[in-house]
């Protein structure tokens, strides 16, 4: 999702808030593409990725000891049954961590499911213009903080010159208003701050600070605003950081997965790496839910005046925790799943 409020608060050109903001989004999200592609793909030795498939075989080896004594053991217990089932590991380790080149077996088949929970994700944003919602509720939420970034430097000022202060930094945010005319359409919560802010330019006698807070927000207020909605763009980039480092530890799960026990390393590293990308899917639907919440309610409706912060509060604490817990469950629920599976599998083998 893009985030191009998180340069609103600087005082900027009205383009560069719009403009900019997005393509520094899409900037980090080619960012996070080219480093999956450079970790996957370029898998040599002197790779990063191509070392830890060197420490998964060096794994692998150390294990097939313990593997190979029992394997001997059920072979002599159990006759043919349960070792010719556990025959699969090595064989299923072996392709895994074959380089043919191109980058491991491995390395593809990670790279594939992180394109797949990208690609189930990308339908989440972009479906019923789901991304264009969001980015509606996040300007509702932080358009006062903004229009007040333009007036409030003309509430030191009196007579002639506050007027003048006033006219001219009108003018800017009824660009700012155009422009969300140009995206949105004419939208009640658009006309619903233009009068506040008409109210201030037109008004009679000097604003005093506690009338202009309450038309506009305070700085003070403005700043909590500007660090929760860091705070949950650098969620979103913990996510990417997250879903990489497990992907990266792909090997060294592989090559333990050779040890006589039965909860293997590749299943906790498989569960691990879709929890975190249910993690990133629910985050972006709980800001999609919501965010359609305020923009069918409030946003359509000129004559209400909701408090927004609690939208802002949301994204940057309550939804990552939520999304959290959320992957925490469905993890468990895959773990189980494939445990079970497992199971099943080497009991009918």
């Amino acid at each position: 999702m893009q985030v191009a409020i998180k340069l609103i608060f600087a005082q900027v050109g009205i383009d560069q808030i719009l403009d900019t903001g997005a393509a520094t989004s899409q900037s980090i999200a080619d960012g996070w593409d080219k480093q999956w592609l450079d970790l996957l793909q370029n898998n040599t030795s002197d790779n990063l990725y191509g070392a830890l498939t060197n420490l998964g075989i060096f794994f692998a080896v150390g294990t097939l000891l313990f593997f190979m004594i029992q394997f001997l053991k059920d072979l002599i217990s159990y006759e043919y049954t349960r070792p010719i089932s556990a025959l699969i590991w090595p064989f299923i380790v072996v392709v895994l961590l074959s380089n043919s080149g191109n980058g491991s077996i491995l390395s593809n088949l990670t790279l594939g499911v992180r394109n797949f929970l990208n690609t189930v994700n990308q339908q989440v944003v972009v479906s019923a213009d789901a991304d264009k919602i969001y980015q509606q509720a996040l300007n509702m939420s932080v358009a006062e903080e903004v229009a007040g970034s333009f007036l409030r430097p003309c509430q030191s000022l009196t007579g002639q010159q506050q007027n003048e202060c006033f006219k001219q930094a009108a003018e800017k945010v009824n660009v700012l208003w155009q422009k969300y005319r140009n995206t949105y359409g004419n939208k009640g919560w658009i006309n619903r701050l233009q009068t506040k802010v008409d109210n201030i330019r037109y008004g009679t006698g000097i604003v005093s600070e506690t009338s202009f807070n309450s038309l506009l927000g305070s700085t003070v207020q403005t700043s909590i605003k500007n660090f929760l909605v860091s705070l949950q763009y650098a969620f979103q980039n913990l996510i990417e950081a997250t879903m990489l480092l497990i992907a990266a530890l792909g090997p060294i799960a592989v090559g333990g997965s050779l040890l006589p026990v039965a909860g293997k390393p590749i299943f906790a590293w498989l569960t691990g790496f879709l929890s975190i990308g249910i993690a990133k899917i629910s985050f972006n639907i709980i800001a999609v839910l919501t965010a359609a919440v305020i923009v069918n309610g409030p946003g359509q409706n000129a004559s209400v005046d909701p408090d927004l912060m609690w939208f802002i509060i949301f994204l940057g604490i309550l939804a990552p925790i939520l999304s959290l817990l959320v992957a925490a469950a469905g993890g468990f629920a895959v773990f189980s799943a494939i445990s079970s599976t497992a199971s099943l599998v080497k009991e009918r083998i």
